[in-house]
């Protein structure tokens, strides 16, 4: 069954736990934004896992070096996963591995602003993570012209475990989860909703019935 993760995208520990409890019946995995990790500290990877034991945290470092170091520094916070730049050397993403292995962790690598995501997806698998994030970031999403399906057609290429960031919400869910994806990330769509706990449990519907 395809999971849903809800990308956190605010800027407190206390905005984060309030969006959380609101719609963690219905998600997998909660993603902490890098904005909020920068602005609050690895203190709200502790926080969030100590209120939600029961779902994978994900701590978005998005790092792009120090790779064994800082998924270190966010695995002993309390995260479940943590995300590599896709555009980091091999060797970034073997080290974050490498302290995944240690606590029984796992990486995610974000292919965000790499040019061929689809080839970088294929290389990675390779190394040991978790999956491989297909994603456009906010700033490419509010470019003119942006379209989700460009990620939707390069899941069902990819051949590899991966999931879809990038204005995932209730009317292209289905297509996402239908091209494959083991993971679909809504941010905007729960967190900009006016009733983010229903906003999750459409999704999460729909991603059951997909």
């Amino acid at each position: 069954m395809a999971k849903l993760q809800v990308a956190i995208d605010l800027l407190t520990t206390e905005e984060a736990l309030a969006l959380a409890a609101k719609v963690a019946p219905y998600v997998d995995i909660i993603e902490l934004g890098t904005p909020l990790i920068k602005n609050m500290g690895s203190t709200v990877i502790t926080a969030m896992k100590a209120a939600h034991p029961d779902k994978l945290v994900f701590a978005d470092l998005k790092t792009a070096d120090a790779g064994e170091l800082e998924a270190d520094i966010a695995f002993k916070a309390g995260a479940d996963l943590v995300t590599v730049m896709g555009a980091a050397g091999n060797a970034t993403i073997i080290g974050a591995v490498k302290a995944a292995k240690t606590h029984g962790k796992g990486v995610v690598v974000d292919t965000i602003g790499y040019p061929d995501r689809v080839k970088r997806a294929q290389e990675v698998t390779s190394l040991g993570v978790e999956f491989v994030e297909l994603h456009a970031g906010l700033d490419e999403q509010w470019t003119a012209g942006y379209s989700i399906q460009v990620l939707i057609d390069e899941a069902a290429r990819a051949g590899v475990p991966v999931s879809i960031a990038g204005g995932v919400n209730l009317s292209n869910v289905t297509a996402v989860i239908q091209a494959g994806a083991t993971v679909a990330v809504a941010g905007a769509a729960i967190y900009g909703a006016e009733d983010p706990a229903a906003a999750a449990k459409a999704l999460r519907e729909a991603i059951n019935a997909a």
